[in-house]
């Protein structure tokens, strides 16, 4: 009786007898040897061991079946890709786009924002300088008024001054102008040689007329000079 040696790709197996191999679950691919092979060979090779295998015969090929499963197969892609992978791919696309697009909105946006905070800010400067200049001309006209003020007081210390030495003068002349008419007037009422009643009543009257004009202008100066003491004394 005739046995068979088998490899698995690992290691040998055998011998078997041909009832006992059927119990190795060989496969077509399986090597198989026996006495009086040259080398080994795949198991459906061998006339005994073709049995073993049930061949089934190509299926007929026909025109028609194979343009169904194309059809069917066609109608199954979108553009060569699967209908799932495809709108996946356009969901991804749409959602790509959506995201762009809100990038897009959300950077104009802040670059408006920018722009108008840029311009906030500038304005506010502007503000400010607007002000700061406006602070130092006030000031510079405060300054300049102050000047003046001080100038202008300092002249009217210098004119108040000046005139109240020039109405001391004039009191110290009007006063001795006073007293020397009133003594002509002693005088012309004593002196009685070579006058007429009449020229003497004439000299009186005019140096009394002299002495009532020599006291209104002390008077006058004297006021004067009491309203630019006070006058004076306002002026800082």
């Amino acid at each position: 009786m005739r046995t068979y040696y088998i490899n698995n790709g690992n290691e040998n197996g055998g011998p078997f007898t041909l009832e006992e191999l059927k119990t190795q679950q060989i496969k077509e691919t399986t090597l198989v040897w026996h006495q009086g092979m040259d080398e080994w060979k795949h198991a459906i090779e061998i006339a005994d061991l073709r049995p073993f295998f049930n061949i089934v015969p190509p299926p007929i090929k026909r025109a028609s079946p194979t343009q169904k499963v194309k059809s069917t197969e066609t109608s199954k892609t979108i553009l060569g890709l699967k209908k799932s992978y495809f709108f996946l791919a356009i969901a991804f696309l749409a959602i790509m786009i959506i995201v762009l697009v809100l990038n897009i909105i959300q950077n104009n946006k802040r670059n408006e924002l920018d722009i108008k905070n840029k311009q906030t800010e500038f304005g506010n400067e502007q503000i400010n300088l607007q002000q700061k200049e406006s602070n130092e001309q006030r000031i510079q006209e405060e300054i300049q008024k102050r000047i003046e003020s001080e100038n202008n007081n300092k002249r009217r210390k210098d004119s108040i001054t000046t005139r109240l030495a020039e109405i001391k003068n004039l009191l110290i002349e009007d006063k001795n102008q006073l007293v020397e008419s009133k003594n002509n007037l002693i005088d012309a009422e004593d002196f009685r040689l070579l006058r007429s009643e009449s020229t003497k009543d004439e000299q009186i009257r005019s140096i009394q007329n002299d002495i009532e004009n020599w006291r209104k202008e002390i008077d006058q100066l004297e006021n004067e000079a009491n309203r630019l003491y006070l006058e004076l004394e306002t002026i800082h």
